[in-house]
C-alpha cells in the first residue's frame, strides 16, 4: 500500500513539473499577434515560425513597423533582433518606447547601418515632454547581422537602464525631485525599419545603396513584461508597485558586477556622449551629474 502511494505521489510530481515547464516554454515563445499589431508597411512584414518571429523589410517604396497593443507605465522590455546584413548605410532599425504626440516621452534604441565591413552603431536617447537631445552612441563589439542578440529597456520608478545581451550600457536615473524630467507618460513598445539616410550614417553623407534592397531585420521574443495602463488613472501608484518584479529592490540599482560591466562597455565602445559635447551644451544638462 505504501509503495502504491509513493508511486502515485511520484507520478503527480512529475506531472506538475511537466505542466510548469510547458507553461514556461509558452511564456518564452509568445505569438506576435497576442501582444503586437502591424502599423505600417503591411506588405513588407513577414511572420515566420508560426508567429514566433517577424521579419521587417524596406525597399524604395516603403519601410515597415509594428507596435504593442497595450500602453505601459513601467516594465522590462526585451526583444531579440538580427539586423540587416551587408551594406546597410542609411538604414535605421529601431526598438523603443514612446507615448507619441508633440510632448511625448520616449526611450530609444536606434541601430544605425553602415558601409559593408564597418561596425554598426547603437544610438540611445531619452525624450521627456517632447525634448530629446540626450544621445549616447556605441559601437557594437559583435556583428549584429549574423545572429540574434537581446536588447532590453528597464523602466521603473528608479531609473531607465539600456541593456545589450543583459549587459547594462546606459542608465538614466529618476531625479524628478531635483528638477530633472523623467519619462512618466503611458508608452507603447514600437519596432520599425526605415530610411534614415539624411542623418544616420556619417552625418548623412553615406546614402542608402538600393542595390542591396530589400533590407531585412528579424525580431523574436514577444512576451509581455509591462504594467498595462490602458484606461487607468493614477499610473505612478499602480505601475510603481513592488508587486511587479521589475520594481522590486533588486532592480532599483545596478549590482557591483553590473556597474563594472557598464563602465567597461562605456570606456571601450561609447563614441559619443551628449554630456561631453561642449559645443552643443556649454553647460552640461543637469541630469549628467547623476547618470554615470
Amino acid at each position: 500500500m505504501n509503495r502504491i502511494k509513493y508511486l502515485f505521489e511520484f507520478v503527480s510530481v512529475l506531472f506538475l513539473m511537466f505542466t510548469a515547464n510547458t507553461r514556461a516554454r509558452g511564456r518564452g515563445s509568445t505569438d506576435f499577434d497576442v501582444h503586437y499589431v502591424v502599423t505600417w508597411g503591411q506588405d513588407h512584414i513577414l511572420k515566420l515560425n508560426q508567429g514566433k518571429e517577424v521579419q521587417l523589410s524596406m525597399d524604395q517604396s516603403s519601410g515597415s513597423g509594428f507596435e504593442s497593443k497595450s500602453h505601459y507605465g513601467s516594465g522590462f522590455f526585451q526583444m531579440r533582433i538580427k539586423l540587416p546584413p551587408r551594406d546597410s548605410a542609411g538604414v535605421v532599425t529601431a526598438f523603443y518606447l514612446t507615448s507619441k504626440g508633440n510632448t511625448h516621452d520616449e526611450v530609444d534604441f536606434e541601430f544605425l547601418g553602415n558601409r559593408q565591413g564597418k561596425p554598426t552603431a547603437i544610438q540611445t536617447n531619452v525624450f521627456t515632454n517632447g525634448q530629446g537631445g540626450r544621445e549616447q552612441k556605441f559601437v557594437l563589439w559583435f556583428d549584429p547581422t549574423t545572429s540574434f542578440h537581446t536588447y532590453g529597456i528597464l523602466w521603473n520608478p528608479y531609473h531607465i537602464v539600456f541593456y545589450v545581451d543583459k549587459v547594462p550600457i546606459r542608465i538614466f536615473k529618476n531625479n524628478k525631485g531635483s528638477g530633472v524630467n523623467y519619462p512618466s507618460k503611458p508608452m507603447q513598445l514600437v519596432a520599425s525599419l526605415w530610411n534614415g539616410e539624411a542623418w544616420a550614417t556619417n552625418g548623412g553623407k553615406d546614402k542608402i545603396n538600393w542595390a542591396y534592397a530589400p533590407f531585412k531585420a528579424q525580431f523574436q521574443g514577444f512576451s509581455d513584461h509591462g504594467c498595462h495602463v490602458n484606461g487607468q488613472s493614477n499610473i505612478a501608484n499602480v505601475c510603481g508597485s513592488t508587486r511587479y518584479w521589475w520594481n522590486t529592490r533588486t532592480y532599483s540599482r545596478l549590482s557591483a558586477n553590473e556597474q563594472k560591466a557598464m563602465q567597461n562597455v562605456r570606456a571601450k565602445y561609447m563614441n559619443y556622449d551628449y554630456c561631453s559635447d561642449r559645443p552643443r551644451y556649454p553647460v552640461p544638462p543637469s541630469e549628467c551629474r547623476w547618470n554615470i
